[in-house]
């Protein structure tokens, strides 16, 4: 795995990307993790963090722009429901997927709360309040 994929592909996407070895620290310490390729390029990836037994929360769903409306999506959370089933699950999606989520089964929280390391970026990106 080249964790530097990792950073380009979220970046690619408008998604958060940090340096590669922390995304190698956080796929690493998931649940489960799925890698799509073609041939040797990266095109999708996507995480599970759970305590194995009924909570869980998926994370960091990204396909390359080239390969979106392929179905690689779908797959992806496919496969990571699969890892966690019998639990409940959070999704942390990027800003407008929503109706890609909606027609997976996900539903929007009015519970939800999240507290940031950079608050005031996060509110000035609209993820808070």
């Amino acid at each position: 795995m080249q964790w530097t994929d990792i950073a380009l592909l979220l970046k690619s996407v408008g998604m958060a990307s940090y340096a590669p070895e922390l995304h190698q620290k956080a796929f690493e310490s998931s649940f489960a993790a799925v890698f799509v390729y073609d041939q040797e390029t990266l095109v999708g990836c996507g995480r599970v963090l759970s305590d194995g037994a009924y909570q869980a929360a998926i994370y960091d769903v990204a396909i390359s722009e080239k390969y979106q409306g392929a179905g690689i999506g779908r797959a992806i959370i496919e496969a990571l429901e699969g890892k966690v089933k019998g639990c409940n699950i959070v999704l942390y999606a990027a800003m407008g997927k929503d109706a890609f989520y909606r027609k997976l089964g996900y539903r929007r929280m009015l519970t939800g709360m999240a507290k940031f390391t950079s608050q005031e970026s996060m509110a000035d990106k609209g993820f808070t309040d």
